[in-house]
């Protein structure tokens, strides 16, 4: 698993690499941060043609080992100015280990001759067994995440992983972030962080397919030693306390403690308190789901092997999925940072936004700050709901908001904006964290809690 696909988008060429010695026993983020400082031009324009969108996976990608297969994908943010990585769940880095690939490089720039200088021709990146090959994709502009994946899916069979970007990143937005499938197919694990879907759209990619039909798992050196590691890891994470939490409840066990320290972002960040927490926290979610039955899950994996299966599925009053999953980040920031006191309400919000391929975390602090401003009320689910379509359409409202909090903010002249390098804070009060508010202030990554 030492392979490089490198992807010239100026010239439309794909070279195949091998990763370099001194990156042999580096993986997620230390991998894609490390090729982004050394590749890319620290003063670039980060949608320019010299950012460098980077894919890196684990070492143990493909293995059975418990959430070795998660993607890191890095790039010059556009929010922050800085280097970013955004971690997501999936499959992305299942099928590239099994490919053979450690980093997928996109760089350059689609040269663009029309007199719209803001639709770049777009492609689909598609890796196979037999090598890679840039698919035309014009058709598919402004297509939603799970309609796109549905027809990907019809193409190449069922059993791809597909990460791409929604009309916000096609429109190069800031809040834009990049969807990955998860296990059934789909496009809810996201690398949301930093903007990084409009980088993947600056370079008119719309969604990267991978294909490991024919392929085989990563060898260990020795098989009987590993088996035995992973094992015992794995026993490890099943007896240990929070882990179990996370497995009963998922991440929005989380809402609870933060709630009781008064450190859940409430009412654009203007307290740490929700009166209505009860209501949408980890307890009540598990509750619901168990009461609706259907298609609902208390717990889910979003990848083969992993043993934490702090996912879920959110189904409606009928038992009907509504979204996968409804996690605690997600409920923090388009719950009681909006004063929200309805699962069935963020649920809607959260599918609008896998959709779209936007950030929650940023997508629910720009709502919260356009609710200061008066531009909506607080707590009001369906108004907060039509403002997310507007960003589907991009209408100046929803333009304003697919940029993120800090412009939302400064456009409406709103003082209590809830951002560090120009990305909004995730579910934590950093006043009431003082680590945390440390990492925020001296991370290049801004407000960041991985």
């Amino acid at each position: 698993m030492s392979k490089v696909i490198r992807v010239n988008m100026s010239d439309l060429s794909i070279k195949e690499e091998t990763l370099a010695d001194k990156y042999q026993f580096m993986g997620g983020r230390g991998l894609t941060s490390s090729i982004v400082a050394e590749e890319v031009e620290p003063t670039c324009h980060p949608l320019g043609p010299k950012n460098k969108l980077v894919l890196a996976t684990g070492i143990f990608a493909g293995t059975p080992l418990s959430s070795s297969s998660r993607i890191s994908i890095g790039a010059k943010s556009p929010l922050t100015g800085g280097i970013k990585e955004s971690n997501g769940g999936g499959i992305t880095a299942l099928k590239m280990a099994r490919l053979g690939i450690r980093v997928i490089i996109i760089e350059g720039q689609p040269v663009d001759r029309r007199e719209n200088l803001n639709q770049l021709p777009l492609y689909n990146l598609v890796i196979n067994k037999e090598g890679a090959k840039l698919v035309a994709a014009n058709d598919l502009r402004g297509m939603g995440n799970y309609q796109l994946v549905k027809q990907m899916n019809k193409k190449y069979g069922e059993s791809i992983a597909v990460a791409s970007i929604g009309p916000v990143g096609e429109r190069r937005q800031t809040a834009a972030g990049i969807a990955n499938t998860d296990r059934e197919g789909r496009p809810s694990r996201f690398c949301g962080r930093g903007g990084l879907g409009a980088v993947m759209g600056s370079k008119g990619i719309k969604a990267v397919v991978l294909d490991d039909t024919g392929c085989k798992p990563p060898e260990s050196h020795d098989k009987d030693a590993f088996k035995e590691l992973f094992r015992e890891y794995n026993q490890l994470l099943l007896s240990n306390e929070i882990i179990k939490g996370y497995t009963e409840y998922g991440t929005a066990g989380m809402l609870e403690n933060t709630n009781a320290m008064g450190i859940l972002p409430t009412r654009n960040f203007s307290t740490g308190v929700f009166p209505e927490a009860e209501q949408i926290g980890g307890e009540a979610l598990r509750s619901l789901i168990q009461e609706r039955g259907g298609a609902g899950e208390t717990t889910h994996g979003c990848m083969p092997g992993c043993v934490i299966r702090c996912s879920n599925v959110y189904p409606d009053k009928d038992g009907q999925e509504v979204v996968s999953p409804l996690e605690y980040e997600t409920i923090g920031l388009m719950g009681s940072n909006c004063d929200i006191g309805d699962l069935d309400t963020i649920a809607q919000m959260n599918y609008i936004c896998n959709d779209i391929g936007m950030d929650t975390i940023e997508a629910g602090a720009a709502l919260a700050v356009a609710m200061d401003a008066g531009v909506i009320h607080f707590g009001d689910g369906p108004e907060a709901l039509r403002l997310l379509e507007e960003v589907r359409t991009g209408t100046v409202v929803g333009r304003m908001l697919a940029e993120g909090a800090e412009i939302t903010g400064r456009v409406l002249g709103v003082r209590r904006i809830p951002v560090v390098k120009g990305q909004a804070m995730p579910a934590y009060e950093p006043r009431g964290i003082k680590g945390l508010a440390i990492t925020y202030a001296t991370s290049p990554m801004g407000a960041d809690h991985t």
